[in-house]
């Protein structure tokens, strides 16, 4: 971490929980949180989501964190690349990538949401909690990759070595 020092034990904490020494409580609230918006929404949804909010702010942690569990659970490495490198041309359904789109917008400016961005995901069957949850998931990701970016916490190691050298380049 270059930008904070943080005081304490390094043990085998990750580098966010350690920045996150200095407000354990805050850690605690995000915690909860996060939990209760990704109960509300598929986990593969949320996982795509979180990557194309991470990847638009610029949030490498979360980028390579959020690639891990895609690539863990659900893609292989051909599939996240594709992902990573065009989500509309990666063989998603139609609804995913318009909920990508969607998160897209929201993590570059929330203000720029219009009604025609909702109204397409009405028009994939999106429900008015579904959409919110998706609005959630961007602005949490906003948030916590935000307090990472800010405070210099570099990726942990483990991170890097999930995923092939190619996409770790692509997502960084």
């Amino acid at each position: 971490m270059t930008h904070l020092r943080i005081p304490g034990e390094q043990g085998d904490a990750t580098n966010y929980e350690r920045v996150f020494t200095l407000a354990p409580e805050v850690y605690q609230h995000w915690g909860a949180l996060s939990q209760s918006v990704k109960a509300g929404m598929d986990l593969r949804r949320y996982e795509l989501v979180t990557l194309v909010a991470a990847r638009r702010i610029g949030a490498t942690y979360c980028s390579l964190a959020h690639a891990g569990v895609l690539r863990s659970r659900f893609y292989d490495d051909d599939a996240l690349r594709a992902i990573a490198t065009d989500w509309h041309d990666a063989g998603l359904d139609p609804v995913d990538v318009a909920v990508m789109d969607f998160a897209d917008v929201v993590a570059r400016d929330p203000g720029a949401v219009t009604a025609a961005d909702t109204e397409a995901l009405r028009a994939h069957g999106l429900s008015e909690q579904d959409i919110f949850h998706v609005v959630l998931a961007v602005s949490i990701r906003r948030f916590f990759g935000g307090v990472l970016q800010a405070t210099g916490a570099e990726p942990d190691q483990n991170l890097v070595d999930a995923l092939p050298a190619e996409l770790v380049h692509l997502l960084a």
